[in-house]
């Protein structure tokens, strides 16, 4: 039994979250616990409100939450495909976000967090929302991050970034391993460098366990030499038709250069491709 985390404020954009979560884990049992943080006293605060700017922030403080949060479910069993093996839950809370999502990952066990994305745009040019990024690099538990453009497919083709310094724990990639088997899906695992392609003793011992690990499941490894990752990102994305793409928080260089920071226009990658960030 899978316990699925998805923090929601009622928008269009976190609806989509529900619905990618219901698919993607169709084939697992599963405690789903939706999460509203009702901060409406600091709404001007960062990270103190998980509410999106289409979000219906009068309906929000106006209607009770817990209305809101039935009709939710209510709506679930309406409109996404029946499954006897999910549940639903809700949950309200005054807090900040990532406090109250920290408590809900120890109380409730929480093996997943489903966050829906919504892109920003602006003079910082960020990827993701502020809330999003906060809770992938600050909570300790596989994140789910679904786009705002992102619709289910099935997940055949997975993309795997890494720059290969970092050692992959076993119980870090199971994850990984659990998405392959139950879709019989291949993974792709991209390494990019601006220079060179020449790997060091401590890379490449860490691809041999990657190589080991993946060795009964369909894989492949490729090597680009590009100034910007995310535009390799891109170019893989776009070649391979990648369904998901998976990173380890850890690097957060390497991570947040893909993820948070795109140097390069035209990058729609994270508007489109859900993410699933490992811890």
């Amino acid at each position: 039994m899978k316990n699925i985390l998805i923090p929601t404020d009622f928008s269009e954009n976190a609806w989509n979250a529900i619905q990618y979560a219901s698919h993607f884990f169709s084939k697992s049992s599963c405690n789903f616990y939706l999460l509203h943080v009702n901060t409406s006293s600091t709404l001007g605060t960062e990270e103190s409100a998980y509410v999106n700017k289409k979000s219906s922030t009068s309906e929000i403080l106006t209607k009770p939450i817990k209305k809101l949060l039935q009709e939710t479910v209510k709506r679930i069993h309406d409109q996404l495909p029946k499954n006897p093996t999910h549940k639903f839950f809700t949950i309200s809370d005054s807090n900040y976000i990532i406090n109250s999502i920290r408590e809900q990952v120890v109380l409730n066990g929480i093996d997943f967090i489903v966050m829906g994305a919504k892109g920003t745009s602006g003079f910082n040019k960020r990827s993701i929302g502020s809330n999003t990024g906060n809770v992938i690099t600050k909570v300790k538990c596989a994140t789910l991050v679904v786009p705002e453009n992102s619709q289910y497919r099935a997940l055949k083709k997975l993309a795997f970034p890494t720059d290969f310094s970092i050692f992959y724990r076993t119980e870090t990639l199971q994850p990984v391993l659990d998405i392959i088997e139950a879709n019989k899906a291949e993974v792709n695992v991209l390494y990019v460098n601006k220079h060179s392609l020449e790997l060091n003793e401590d890379q490449q011992r860490n691809k041999e366990y990657l190589t080991d690990y993946f060795t009964n499941y369909e894989h492949s490894f490729h090597f680009v030499i590009d100034k910007y990752i995310e535009n390799a990102v891109q170019q893989f994305v776009d070649d391979k038709g990648i369904h998901l793409i998976t990173m380890l928080a850890k690097n957060l260089n390497y991570f947040q250069q893909i993820l948070f920071h795109p140097a390069v226009n035209n990058i729609s990658y994270y508007r489109n491709i859900p993410f699933l960030v490992l811890h």
